[in-house]
Order: C-alpha cells, then sequence, then structure tokens
C-alpha cells in the first residue's frame, strides 16, 4: 500500500499532536512533583523556626539573669 502526500502530511501532523499532549502530560506530572518537594521544604524551614525561636527564647532567658 503506496501513501500519498495527503495521508503523509495527516500522519506527520497527528504524531506531532501526539508528541505535543505527552510533553504537556510529562510537564503537569513534573510540576506536581515539584510543589510537592517545595511543600516539604515548607514544611522543614517551619520545623527549623520554631526550633531556632525555643533557642532564642532559652538564650534570651540566661542573658536576662
Amino acid at each position: 500500500m503506496v501513501l500519498g502526500v495527503q495521508e503523509v502530511t495527516l500522519a506527520i501532523i497527528v504524531g506531532t499532536l501526539a508528541a505535543i499532549v505527552y510533553s504537556l502530560r510529562i510537564l503537569v506530572l513534573m510540576e506536581r512533583r515539584i510543589s510537592r518537594i517545595e511543600m516539604h521544604i515548607e514544611n522543614v524551614v517551619g520545623k527549623i523556626m520554631k526550633e531556632e525561636l525555643k533557642i532564642e527564647k532559652k538564650l534570651g532567658r540566661r542573658k536576662k539573669k
């Protein structure tokens, strides 16, 4: 079976569209991963800030005495 110019052009267009959809899917998945990583970083920073405040309070009390 020999494909004509129209069939080849259509196949190229469909393949390009499929590649674009796949790329967008991968980008969405990566964006979700990055947002989860950012959430974990925010949680860690929050915990560190709480510990820093505890340390500062303890050091502040010692300096006042």
